[in-house]
């Protein structure tokens, strides 16, 4: 997610702090390197001037905080832009997160163009309020491709979502069929999923308009894939000059490695990112967080977002059970097994190793991805009891049995054994460093 831009950010960053003063010149220098950054990733032009010049005036006109280095005082300032760039600070960015249901029922309009996802992310909204306590009824009033209503119907049914077909022969008939079924069956909101189209088309532009006037959503989302860059910005700039969004959803976001669409639609469209699809499951969607975005692009990790995925796979027995077995510094390998499994629920461990901040990365010989986790939980099975609980008995001729057991090479049963050990020392020394703060703090 945005990976080149976070690399180009990151280095950077590095840049700046390598610097034993901040100067004016290097200053400069620093500030040219983020204006090319932004416009390699299909940032809009005028977004990246103002981006550039907003920083550069907060970091001549402000005094420099005292428990700052000026280098840390100019990556403080970057940060803050960022953020309110992607939808963030202020009233306007309070609420950016959430979707009015204050109706009943509620209807969520979702539009934008052909491709860009709207029946899938449809079907996610809808998840998503489920997990929240909310009965979404989902409907389609694509009429131009019957197969856009089938998709949506067949993807209800494998999520248990409530769907209503209708039997109305216009868009708007079949809009107002489904508020009437929301209203008599109590489901709330009513999710409408549109037909795409292009901004350019007036014919059916003017229909959207009609079923806006009739059917008074509370929140109208513009789709937009991600993946698209400016073609997205402009499309949603025109839709909400004819519709008057309420908001944004970003698909594709995972796939996006420059970021040129989450830069710039805040600024250019004038409407908050609401959510954001990160990847093909149902569950792939969450809310956009501008301030935890800014953060993974600078490389200061998500830790709140982690957290929050931990606390849907994790039980708080489970993670009592672990926490207790750290503190007595008694953490076997049936304990790491159980942690990949946990991770596996959690998603692409790729995603999930992305949201720890660059100082808290695993160590650089345990560079896992999802097929070698699938390798790593093969060898731990392989293992005796006695093997799990002690690794240190593991000898040659226990290697090769493993080996052979696993299907894996001995040189990657080496490995995941000095990566557990690297582990148990990292353990360690974040035990004692908390000890000592408990000293100093008394």
């Amino acid at each position: 997610m945005l990976e080149g831009l976070s690399e180009k950010f990151q280095r950077i960053i590095k840049k700046i702090r390598g610097e034993g003063t901040l100067t004016e010149a290097n200053m400069e220098e620093a500030l040219r390197e983020v204006r090319l950054a932004l416009l390699e990733a299909d940032v809009n032009v005028r977004v990246v001037k103002d981006f550039v010049e907003r920083v550069r005036e907060k970091a001549k006109g402000q005094e420099v905080i005292l428990s700052l280095s000026p280098a840390q005082q100019l990556i403080k300032i970057i940060h803050a832009e960022l953020v309110q760039l992607l939808g963030g600070g202020g009233e306007a960015g309070r609420g950016r997160d959430t979707i009015s249901l204050k109706e009943f029922p509620s209807v969520l309009m979702l539009v934008g163009l052909q491709g860009s996802g709207k029946t899938t992310t449809a079907c996610k909204l809808a998840l998503h309020l489920s997990k929240r306590g909310r009965t979404a009824l989902l409907t389609s009033t694509d009429l131009q491709r019957p197969a856009a209503r089938e998709q949506l119907k067949i993807l209800a049914a494998q999520l248990a979502l409530p769907y209503y077909e209708g039997t109305a022969s216009t868009g708007v008939g079949l809009g107002r069929e489904c508020v009437q079924q929301g209203r008599l069956k109590g489901y709330n909101p009513v999710i409408i999923d549109t037909a795409g189209r292009l901004h350019i088309d007036d014919t059916l532009m003017n229909e959207l308009v009609e079923m806006r006037d009739a059917l008074r959503p509370t929140e109208i989302l513009f789709v937009a894939d991600s993946m698209t860059g400016q073609d997205a910005v402009r499309s949603s700039q025109a839709f909400n000059e004819r519709l008057n969004l309420t908001g944004v959803i970003l698909t594709k976001l995972d796939g996006d490695s420059r970021g040129g669409a989450a830069l710039s639609v805040r600024e250019v469209a004038g409407k908050p990112i609401k959510f954001a699809g990160t990847g093909e499951k149902p569950g792939d969607f969450e809310v956009f967080q501008p301030e935890r975005m800014a953060s993974r692009i600078l490389g200061m990790g998500d830790v709140l977002g982690l957290i929050e995925k931990a606390e849907e796979t994790i039980t708080a027995k489970e993670a009592e059970k672990l926490q207790e077995k750290l503190r007595r510094n008694a953490f076997t390998l049936d304990d790491m097994l159980d942690q990949i499994r946990q991770i596996k629920k959690m998603g692409s461990l790729g995603e999930i190793l992305k949201m720890l901040p660059g100082g808290m990365r695993l160590p650089a010989d345990m560079d896992l991805d999802d097929g070698q986790l699938l390798h790593t939980e093969a060898i731990i099975q392989s293992m005796t009891p006695l093997e799990r609980e002690n690794p240190s008995v593991i000898d040659g001729s226990r290697r090769r049995r493993i080996a052979t057991g696993s299907g894996r090479p001995v040189q990657e049963i080496n490995q995941l054994l000095r990566s557990f050990a690297e582990m148990k020392k990292m353990m360690k020394r974040a035990r004692l460093g908390k000890r000592m703060g408990n000293l100093l703090r008394m």
